[in-house]
């Protein structure tokens, strides 16, 4: 087995312990006692079975073949281990903080993984969230075109020479922007969610192939807007996002969960 296995595996487990609960439970086989011995020291069959899981989780299932693969790994990081301390790294300062960094790593998925199993989402939470989202993303996406400059002086200059017919194109050149200044002022096809709230009011009240009368202040600096074209925003089945929604509740609510715990703590 390559050495990338056992840390993938690793890394897979902890993640499955947060992210999904369901695949993080116990082996189906757990094997009692040791899988070998390096110099006398016995290699516990609970490592196996916590490597055996993170593969489980990305879908590789458990083998003879696996179990053997393992077994090797595990040899082989005993043998080192044994070494690094017979040379006393173990010892080292920096060495003892990241084996307790890793302790704690460790202890933190298994509880995390614990209190998203024992507080699962439901799916009425999850379809009143895909509500919210649908609410707030409105029923319309808008290609528009801006020209961001620094002072109200310049963004008034800009709408006077618009009116005179000059070619909005041309003008986003001095676009303080420089991910569309080049490109006509072109922001592309985006949900009024996504600009900040200002902007996406004045978009909003735009017609299509009009550009806003009055500058638009938001933090980034005063903002001439040009309205392309409209589209119907169509929002995908709940059923397709479900998992995702899903997911990110349960991150919202681990947040919080955390917060409280820090609350509670007596921090000095």
């Amino acid at each position: 087995m390559k050495r990338t296995l056992l840390a993938a595996s690793l890394f897979a487990l902890s993640s499955v312990l947060v992210s999904a609960p369901a695949l993080a439970a116990k082996p189906a086989k757990e094997a009692s006692g040791a899988v070998a011995s390096v110099n006398g020291k016995a290699i516990s069959s609970k490592l196996a079975d916590a490597i055996a899981a993170g593969q489980a989780a990305q879908g590789r299932p458990d083998s003879a073949e696996l179990r053997n693969q393992i077994r090797d790994e595990l040899i082989q990081r005993e043998i080192v281990s044994q070494t690094a301390a017979a040379a006393g790294i173990d010892k080292d300062p920096l060495v003892q903080a990241q084996i307790e960094l890793a302790r704690q790593n460790v202890l933190i998925s298994a509880y995390l993984g614990d209190y998203a199993r024992k507080h699962p989402v439901s799916d009425e939470a999850i379809k009143k969230e895909y509500e919210n989202i649908k609410a707030q993303r409105g029923d319309k996406e808008f290609k528009a075109r801006h020209i961001l400059v620094k002072e109200e002086a310049a963004a008034k200059g800009i709408i006077e020479k618009l009116k005179k017919g000059e070619r909005f194109e041309d003008l986003a050149k001095q676009s303080e922007d420089p991910g569309s200044k080049d490109k006509g002022g072109d922001l592309g096809w985006s949900e009024p969610g996504n600009y900040v709230p200002p902007f996406a009011a004045a978009l909003a009240k735009l017609e299509k192939n009009k550009f806003t009368d009055t500058p638009v202040k938001t933090d980034f600096g005063w903002h001439v807007i040009l309205l392309d074209d409209t589209r119907k925003l169509e929002m995908p089945p709940l059923d397709d996002v479900k998992g995702q929604i899903g997911q990110m509740l349960m991150q919202a609510q681990v947040a919080k969960h955390m917060q409280d715990l820090r609350a509670k703590a007596k921090v000095k």
